[in-house]
């Protein structure tokens, strides 16, 4: 259907309706594009995590610490419980106690092991799970040494 350009009286006229067809058309492919490209951006991508400014966190006790090294063993306090953390943390009377755990993971360690850790700990009942972090070391400029008795001390510009 397209837009009439004369009225009944037979004079022109100005568009009477709006020609909808070439919106819809646009909107279908942009439709089917982000259909193809959104499951493509989700996979595949390598990224290095940034260093952390944070406050060192105390750690209270080591029983309460899990850590995940780089080959994918997990250690909680020293003993290893790859492959039965839900088991470890849900027998640790401790865990249930105080409900608070630290997970100490390795920079190379895989997102999927301690992803499991996370749930096996929100699993376990603990409330307050904490991430260790190892913080940026910030340079401190030193002052510089007091002069020596009976030198002036120099002035820089």
């Amino acid at each position: 259907m397209g837009a009439k350009l004369t009225s009944a009286r037979g004079r022109r006229a100005g568009f009477t309706d709006i020609n909808v067809t070439p919106l819809v058309d646009v909107m279908l492919v942009l439709l089917v594009v982000f259909m193809v490209t959104a499951p493509l951006l989700t996979t595949g991508l390598r990224i290095d995590l940034p260093e952390v400014k944070a406050a060192q966190t105390p750690v209270k006790d080591a029983r309460l610490l899990v850590t995940v090294t780089g080959d994918g063993r997990i250690l909680f306090g020293e003993k290893d419980v790859t492959g039965r953390i839900d088991q470890a943390l849900k027998e640790s009377q401790r865990v249930q106690t105080e409900r608070e755990l630290y997970i100490r993971a390795d920079k190379e360690a895989r997102y999927g092991i301690v992803a499991s850790v996370v749930a096996a700990a929100r699993n376990s009942g603990v409330e307050s799970l904490n991430l260790l972090v190892q913080p940026e070391l910030e340079e401190v400029e030193e002052p510089p040494p007091p002069p020596a008795k009976g030198t002036k001390p120099v002035k820089k510009p």
